[in-house]
């Protein structure tokens, strides 16, 4: 019994990161998509945003 005791965590997280793995997967795409570029054209734009004025400070 004991190694049942030793297997069952090994296997429970690998069943949970399966999970996880076909859970992003799925979700990559489709009608979220065009969603998650803007959120992060938006993220990417601010950082960029916020970069430039030190850079002129510098110079």
């Amino acid at each position: 019994m004991d190694y049942v005791s030793a297997l069952v965590p090994p296997v429970v997280m690998a069943v949970f990161f399966i999970g996880l793995i076909v859970t992003m997967v799925k979700s990559q795409g489709g009608a979220n998509k065009a969603k998650e570029d803007a959120v992060v054209d938006a993220a990417l734009a601010r950082a960029e945003a916020t970069r430039q004025p030190s850079r002129d400070a510098d110079a």
